[in-house]
C-alpha cells in the first residue's frame, strides 16, 4: 500500500482569500481553501465569556506623598554620607600655606570646616595670658582660650575653659579629626596631622605648623564625634 506524503507547493492570497495546493497519490490537484474574513487576534478572549480585569494604566505624575517619601530619602542619604565622612576622619594633612594658615578641606564636616575657619581668623593673634577667657572675641589668645575658642566657633564647646579642663574634655584618646592635648600647665591640639599651639606662635608668628612635639605628660582627649 502507497504511503500518502504531502508536499506544500503554493501559498497564494488574494485579498482575505488563500489557496493551499497540496500534491499526494491518490489526492493530485486536491486544494484546501484557508479561512477567509475577519480572525481572532491571539489571546483574545471567545464570544460568551467574560474578560478579565486589565491593570490599571500607570499614573501620569507622581503623588505629593511619594515625592515627599523620595525627598526624605535623598535626605537621609546625604546624612548618611555625611557620617561616612566623619567616621573615616581625614585622608591626608591639612594644607599649610606660606602664610601660616591651613586651607580647609572640601569634603571636611562642618564643625571641622568650622573649627578651621576660626583658627585661621587667630591663628596670628598674639599670646596674651587669660586672653579668650572672659569674652570670645579678644585681642589675643593664650593656649587654652585659642584651643576653646577654636572649639566654641565649631560647636562643640559652650563654656571658657583652662587647660586642666581640657585634660577632662570630651572623649578619651586620638580623634578621627582632631585631637587635644592636655594638662594643668599647657593645652595644644592637632588637626588632621598640623598642629595648632601657641608655642608655635613664639617660633614662626603663626599657631599653625607642621612640626610634632613630644605630647609625654599631656591627658589626649577628642570632641565626640570628632
Amino acid at each position: 500500500m502507497p504511503t500518502n506524503r504531502i508536499a506544500v507547493r503554493t501559498l497564494t492570497t488574494v485579498g482575505a482569500t488563500a489557496a493551499l495546493t497540496i500534491s499526494s497519490p491518490g489526492l493530485a490537484g486536491a486544494q484546501a481553501p484557508l479561512p477567509t474574513g475577519p480572525q481572532p487576534l491571539l489571546g483574545a478572549v471567545p464570544h460568551g465569556l467574560t474578560p478579565l480585569p486589565q491593570d490599571s494604566p500607570p499614573a501620569s505624575a507622581l503623588s505629593a506623598g511619594t515625592v515627599d517619601a523620595l525627598v526624605d530619602e535623598l535626605r537621609e542619604d546625604a546624612r548618611r554620607a555625611r557620617a561616612r565622612r566623619e567616621q573615616a576622619g581625614p585622608t591626608r594633612r591639612l594644607r599649610l600655606t606660606e602664610a601660616g594658615r591651613v586651607v580647609v578641606p572640601d569634603g571636611a564636616p562642618r564643625r571641622v570646616r568650622r573649627l578651621l575657619q576660626a583658627t585661621n581668623r587667630i591663628a596670628h593673634r598674639p599670646y596674651v595670658w587669660g586672653g579668650g577667657h572672659g569674652s570670645w572675641k579678644a585681642s589675643g589668645y593664650d593656649c587654652s582660650g585659642s584651643v576653646g575658642y577654636a572649639l566654641h566657633a565649631a560647636g562643640v564647646l559652650d563654656r571658657f575653659v583652662t587647660s586642666g579642663d581640657l585634660a577632662s574634655y570630651g572623649k578619651p584618646g586620638r580623634g578621627r579629626w582632631v585631637t587635644i592635648y592636655a594638662n594643668a600647665g599647657h593645652t595644644y591640639m592637632v588637626v588632621a596631622g598640623v598642629r595648632f599651639d601657641t608655642t608655635a606662635y613664639k617660633q614662626t608668628g603663626s599657631r599653625w605648623t607642621r612640626d610634632t612635639r613630644d605630647h609625654g605628660g599631656y591627658t589626649v582627649r577628642h570632641p565626640a564625634g570628632l
